[in-house]
């Protein structure tokens, strides 16, 4: 059986509050970014994950190093003090980010591409069919 495991870090970033939601799934890190706006309540960010974390669009996998060897207690309670202090998202994290927005962006480019090149055959079209009806003496 698989393990996954899911990690939610909300910060402030200017001028936004910002949610990151890092899954780990078979070794690889994958990321969703979640712009809250006004500072989210407790119960705010529950009902999101709750009703919306299906919806969410994560970036494709990173490799990550996932350790599995049982860890002191003390050891992860300083961890988790440290985490809440640190402000901010992980390095792999970023890169996993960075690589969606490189993929939407692409997906973005081809589409408008698509839609110039549909846009300018219409447009020939209208001429020619313009031309055809100017010839037959319509216009």
């Amino acid at each position: 059986m698989d393990k996954v495991t899911n990690k939610l870090t909300v910060f402030f970033e200017e001028p936004f509050w910002i949610g990151i939601f890092e899954r780990i799934e078979n070794g690889s890190l994958s990321v969703a970014k979640v712009t809250f706006g006004a500072e989210p309540k407790d119960y705010e960010v529950y009902d999101f994950v709750l009703n919306h974390y299906y919806e969410l669009r994560f970036s494709p996998s990173v490799s990550g190093a996932v350790s599995k060897k049982p860890r002191n207690p003390k050891r992860v309670q300083r961890e988790v003090k440290k985490q809440l202090s640190n402000i901010g998202i992980g390095r792999k994290s970023q890169q996993a980010l960075k690589l969606q927005q490189e993929q939407v962006k692409t997906e973005r480019k081809q589409h408008s591409q698509e839609q110039k090149e549909a846009e300018s055959q219409r447009q020939y079209e209208m001429g020619q069919q313009k031309k055809k009806d100017k010839h037959r003496g319509r216009a």
